[in-house]
């Protein structure tokens, strides 16, 4: 049997290890393994940070899409902090939709989160462009939680046929929530989720990309709130209620046993 290959296991490794703890794990990994460091940045998700543009004074949010280096691309003034030269910028018609999906975004931002950082970066491509839109909410520590955070990765292709224009959209949803008081004791329910959806849409000129693009991004932020909402807290709370019933076994099974009864009458 060969020998497993070091970019698997490493993110073999990053699956098994604490959700919570991936920024940390994915530094650890990168110093072991230096010449990995480009491609597992590229491809670990890992919550969101915010910086503030020195020129516009706004905060917007760092990845790897929009790093040259050791210095990140504020969408607002599309210059790098630190400083750089030569640093990779979308051209002038990427630029200008660029400006208006972030104009737009931060529209959306506000209306559904009330708060938090977006930020959208766009690039060029040989037969379309690329992209990817953001989002970041935090909650302020109090007495019973110790953290909270949701965090969108949204990362797009556009691929241009004639009126129409093909798109593939990966997103994914990073979701932290930890308490640890007297009160509650400690608990941590973290994780991410992955979806991936392609469909091709008219386009009425580069608006009619933003307005594609978003329309995506609604529906799939909208799809994905309902899976966490109704698979994941639903079964959590499904668990939990067969570990630990909120009242006594024997009402419980008297009240299956009537269920029961009422669906063999109907089926008579």
């Amino acid at each position: 049997m060969g020998e497993p290959d070091q970019f698997d296991s490493a993110l073999d490794l990053l699956r098994r290890l604490p959700p919570t703890q991936i920024s940390t794990n994915l530094s650890y990994l990168t110093t072991l393994l230096p010449d990995l460091t480009e491609d597992l940045l590229s491809s670990v998700d890992q919550p969101l940070s915010a910086q503030r543009c020195p020129k516009t004074g706004r905060d917007y949010l760092i990845c790897d899409y929009n790093r040259d280096g050791d210095s990140y691309r504020s969408p607002w003034s599309n210059e790098f902090d630190p400083p750089i030269e030569d640093g990779t910028i979308p051209s002038e018609r990427i630029r200008q939709m660029e400006i208006k999906a972030n104009e737009a975004f931060d529209v959306y931002r506000e209306l559904y989160y009330e708060g938090g950082v977006s930020s959208v970066y766009f690039w060029d491509l040989d037969d379309g462009f690329a992209g990817v839109v953001l989002l970041k909410k935090s909650s302020p520590k109090t007495a019973t939680l110790s953290a909270a955070s949701w965090d969108s990765i949204h990362v797009f292709e556009a691929t241009s046929r004639a009126r129409t224009s093909h798109y593939k959209l990966t997103s994914t949803v990073i979701l932290t929530l930890s308490t640890n008081s007297p009160t509650l004791g400690a608990m941590d329910l973290s994780g991410n989720m992955t979806r991936q959806v392609e469909t091709d849409m008219a386009v009425d000129g580069d608006v009619g990309h933003v307005s594609n693009v978003g329309k995506l991004v609604e529906d799939m932020e909208s799809r994905m709130r309902g899976l966490l909402q109704e698979v994941y807290f639903g079964k959590a709370k499904d668990v939990v209620s067969d570990l630990r019933s909120i009242q006594p076994l024997t009402e419980t099974n008297k009240d299956k046993a009537t269920h029961q009864e009422m669906i063999n009458s109907m089926k008579r």
